[in-house]
């Protein structure tokens, strides 16, 4: 009873959570091995599932503990092997492989030794099945050998690298056996054509998973003859490359009796799984010559000859790795790969999100992806850094100067404890997985074999803090040695030369580095403590603005707004300690000439970036609120207007930068620019009226995107004004406010002006700037046209007056919702006027396709569908009496009067048309109706949509424009 008892404790000890279960087991060992078993159990990761899925093997084979009591290396490696992965349990217990497999041997083996086991195991077997199931058995049982070397290793974290590499070779061999058996099953046709096998990603890199896709790629070619002449044609040898192609896919990835090797990928191909499965060299040539996508060069980095005809596979591994370097030099190459980057992370589900190893922030994904930016930075130049996998890749990067050593070092530690930890949890269940565990069980195991001495917090702790580090050091990495180059600040191991960080702004995207660099050294050379706190922030600053659309542009107005503010002491405070104010400063300056424009002028709105609330845009309660607060400061009504223009450019901005940043919608930014222009321009107007004892009241009616509450950052305030008396003397003093309104608001002066429109008044730019309201009913009742009507459509209130503007309004009510609808003399006037407009108002030169506003099918378009709509059926359908497109287009739905679809149809392209028209004016700093020509400007605008390049987003516009077209020439020209 003492022994046993004995025994209890020390199996406690050796890190059993059930010792009393453990007893009965361990009762079928011999004694005198007692304590070589306990020892060699609470090495492993759950001793407890060790012990058990022992014993299911036991009860198999009473002989096998004596067997292994006599190999103990081989019960050493099977021991971890069975308390690290349930799955090869489970394959063992199953006899696929058998236990014996993994004995013998235990020393790390390469491409051939391995490609012999497989041969001679395929080789004891007659028919196809069987030899294909063979190979199956004989790939797991060489997976589970290196698994069983990789756990017992002392060092876990150095062994992964040789794993990674060990399970690349076996998969290298596998699929030339693959391809072996598919000759083999294509027959004597097979002997014609040269079949090259490389590989890609992980594989690639020699750096593969226990559980992963492996990703290949198929060149063929006909054999030459005697002569040299082909035997075969290039179609015929690509019909039957494409045979032996599928088959050595079907081989490798088909899921039979006893398992798979594993899916073998060619999707990474040229135009991926719609194009052809396999090519011949000059079309593959001419797809990566002409066709090819940064992403897709990005993943030849890692291009290997692997299997088939490797002198065929390495043709083309000689031919693409140049186009690799090459490819590096295009402006927009590094903004796409990080755009895809990042969206690779937005659509982790948010429940993995923390959890996921391999793609979330901070994982594998982002060391790779940091060394290989690295690499494409520099390595045009220095063929020394061009290696395939991360490691080898990272140790060049090091050893030739373009990253610190102790930083380098440390970043490749991080890499080797994520692949350590990857690789753990894929051998629990022998599934691809990339998911860090869940529960503390999970932790404990993974930590175990990892050899913590507390393994479940350890290993979670070790997890979380390498992600932080991961994500830190893709800063410093690529930004601190600027820094340092332009400031000479010696760093151990870093060797990184003016030139050198040059060519590195460049390839981030920084079209003038000698700028930037010089931008650099003024805002970090000297000792004060403004250049101490600049050299911290700018290593995350400059990243941050390098993924911005203007990068250039960006550093320079992020060294104009630090010296605008001096050693503003909160300036500083804020972006060392804030980190989100410094991100959003640092999209802001990189993205938008617009915003600069506005911040510029009072560099101290750079607050509001740091608090959510304060992106939110004030509404027209609280805009007149703090105007009226502002205008009672002011006697004088032209610098209270100035005030006024003042808070407008801040509200602006406010506006602009929630936009540019995701947190408002289009909507929003419509409402709120209508909004703020009523309260300015009713602010202006009550103070310019105060000073005009003898004026007769006044209301601005707001016309247009105005009076819809649709307008853009380039809007013009279209109106209309009425006077509540008339008489020589009220029009005089009426016209005196509005023009010194309009003078006062519109002027040029350190402040945005804002343009008051009056061309839609009655009779035009010819008529009065204020007429009465009795003037107003006189007009509209005997003289005005029928596009006056329609012009009416969005009067709303605007300005002034409320009481008289409600008025005007419904005396409008009679011309623009006429009793009966439009007469069919309207109607084809109306028709007329839009034929002419599209023929004469179309600027010369521009291209009608790429016009947002009156091109076909856009804002145009929309508008003039829609108030047809409206002027015929408003008198019998009250609700389209409104202003607002988007809401008479939903009525009009509602009530039948334009097919859902057709709604659909014209909202999408009436929106897209409005969103992009304010990125270009975001982008530019001054209004664009036509999607920009310049390519750069372009790519600003589809990056802010969040659109996949500037041809997804010229695509998406005409896809849509047509659409839209079509509906408008059937809604508008037809049956109305």
């Amino acid at each position: 009873m003492a022994r046993v008892d004995s025994i209890e404790g020390r199996l406690a000890r050796g890190g059993f959570l059930d010792p009393e279960a453990a007893v009965t087991v361990l009762k079928r060992l011999p004694v005198e091995a007692e304590d070589w078993w306990l020892g060699e159990l609470a090495r492993a990761g759950d001793p407890d599932k060790a012990l058990a899925h022992l014993e299911r093997l036991i009860a198999h084979d009473k002989d096998l503990v004596h067997e292994l009591c006599a190999d103990k290396p081989w019960a050493r490696r099977l021991i971890a092997l069975l308390g690290a992965s349930d799955g090869a349990a489970n394959d063992l217990a199953a006899g696929q492989p058998w236990p014996e497999a993994l004995a013998g041997d235990s020393e790390a083996m390469g491409r051939p030794a391995f490609l012999a086991a497989l041969t001679e195991a395929i080789g004891k077997e007659t028919t196809p099945v069987a030899r294909e199931d063979a190979l199956r058995v004989a790939y797991r049982v060489e997976q589970l050998r290196i698994a069983g070397r990789d756990l017992t290793s002392e060092d876990p974290l150095a062994a992964e690298e040789i794993a990674g590499r060990e399970l690349a070779d076996l998969a290298d061999a596998a699929v030339e056996a693959a391809f072996g058996l598919a000759r083999e099953e294509v027959g004597p046709a097979a002997q014609n054509v040269r079949l090259g096998i490389v590989a890609l990603g992980k594989t690639g890199g020699q750096e593969l998973n226990y559980v992963s896709d492996v990703d290949v790629l198929f060149v063929a070619e006909p054999v030459s003859g005697s002569r040299g002449e082909p035997l075969v044609s290039n179609d015929k040898a690509l019909q039957i490359g494409s045979k032996l192609a599928s088959a050595v896919i079907r081989i490798c990835s088909a899921n039979s009796r006893v398992g798979q090797i594993f899916p073998l990928d060619a999707a990474l191909r040229p135009e991926g799984k719609a194009g052809p499965l396999v090519r011949t060299m000059a079309s593959h040539r001419a797809y990566y010559e002409s066709w090819a996508k940064n992403w897709e060069f990005q993943a030849m980095l890692k291009v290997r000859a692997m299997a088939g005809d490797l002198a065929l596979a390495q043709e083309f591994e000689d031919m693409v790795r140049p186009l690799v370097w090459a490819a590096s030099e295009r402006p927009e190459f590094l903004a796409e790969l990080r755009a895809m980057r990042r969206r690779v992370v937005a659509e982790i589900p948010a429940k993995e999100r923390e959890r996921e190893i391999k793609l979330g922030a901070g994982g594998l994904r982002d060391v790779e992806f940091t060394v290989q930016l690295l690499q494409l930075v520099h390595g045009r130049a220095d063929e020394r850094i061009r290696w395939r996998g991360t490691l080898p890749a990272l140790n060049a990067l090091i050893e030739f100067g373009y990253v610190g050593r102790e930083d380098g070092n440390t970043l490749a530690q991080a890499y080797r404890f994520l692949r350590a930890l990857e690789h753990r949890v894929q051998l629990v269940g022998l599934r691809r997985t990339h998911l860090a565990p869940a529960t503390e069980a999970g932790w404990r195991r993974v930590g175990r074999t990892l050899r913590l001495s507390d393994p479940a917090a350890e290993a979670e702790h070790a997890y979380q803090r390498t992600k932080r580090l991961v994500l830190s050091l893709h800063e410093r990495l690529f930004y601190s040695p600027l820094l340092e180059a332009v400031a000479r600040i010696p760093t151990a191991g870093l060797r990184l030369t003016a030139s050198a960080a040059r060519q590195r702004l460049r390839v981030l995207g920084y079209a003038d580095p000698d700028g930037a660099l010089r931008h650099i050294a003024a805002l970090t050379n000297g000792l004060s403590r403004k250049a101490e706190i600049n050299r911290q922030l700018l290593p995350a600053m400059l990243g941050w603005m390098a993924e911005t659309p203007f990068p250039d542009h960006g550093l320079l107005s992020f060294r104009q707004v630090s010296e605008d503010l001096g050693n503003s002491q909160w300036y500083l405070r804020t972006l060392r300690d804030d980190g989100v104010t410094a991100y959003r400063l640092a999209t802001v300056l990189g993205s938008s000439r617009y915003l600069v424009g506005l911040l510029r002028r009072d560099a101290k709105i750079v607050q509001m970036l740091g608090d959510d609330e304060e992106l939110v845009p004030r509404d027209r309660n609280q805009l007149d609120s703090q105007l009226s607060i502002i205008g009672r400061r002011h006697q004088d009504p032209a610098q209270a207007v100035l005030a006024f223009r003042g808070a407008r450019r801040k509200e602006l901005f406010r506006i602009g930068a929630a936009d540019l940043l995701g947190q408002i919608d289009s909507w929003a930014v419509a409402r709120a620019l209508s909004d703020l222009t009523a309260a300015t321009i009713h602010a202006s107007l009550q103070v310019i009226v105060a000073t005009h004892p003898e004026a007769p009241s006044i209301a601005v009616l707001a016309m247009g995107r105005w009076g819809g509450r649709e307008m853009s950052y380039a809007s013009d305030a279209d109106a209309v004004i009425v006077m509540g008396e008339g008489g020589e003397a009220a029009t005089k003093q009426a016209t005196a406010v509005v023009s010194e309104l309009r003078q006062a608001l519109g002027s040029a002066g350190p402040e945005p002006g804002l343009e008051i429109d009056l061309d839609l008044r009655p009779d035009g730019k010819s008529g009065p700037l204020v007429r009465s309201l009795e003037a107003y009913r006189s007009y509209y009742e005997k003289r005005s046209a029928p596009w006056e009507a329609q012009a009416l459509v969005r009067a709303d209130l605007g300005a002034g007056d409320q009481e008289l503007a409600e008025r005007t309004l419904r005396v409008m009510d009679a011309r623009r919702w006429p009793a009966g609808g439009l007469s069919a003399d309207d109607l084809r006037q109306i028709r007329r006027l839009k034929d002419r407009m599209e023929t004469e108002r179309l600027p010369r030169g521009d291209d009608p396709k790429r016009h947002l506003k009156l091109g076909p099918g856009g804002l145009s378009d929309v508008e003039w569908v829609v108030q047809l709509v409206q002027l015929q059926h408003a008198h019998d359908v009250p609700e389209l009496r409104t202003p607002m497109t988007l809401r008479a287009l939903r009525i009009a739905r509602e009530k039948g009067l334009v097919p859902a679809a057709d709604a659909m149809v014209l909202r999408e392209a009436w929106m897209l048309a409005g969103t992009i028209r304010n990125k270009i004016m975001l982008v530019r700093g001054r209004r664009g109706d036509v999607l920009p020509s310049d390519p750069v400007e372009l790519a600003a605008v589809a990056e802010l949509m969040g659109m996949d390049g500037s041809s997804h987003l010229v695509e998406h516009w005409a896809k849509v424009a047509r659409r839209s077209r079509r509906v408008f020439e059937r809604l508008f020209y037809g049956e109305a």
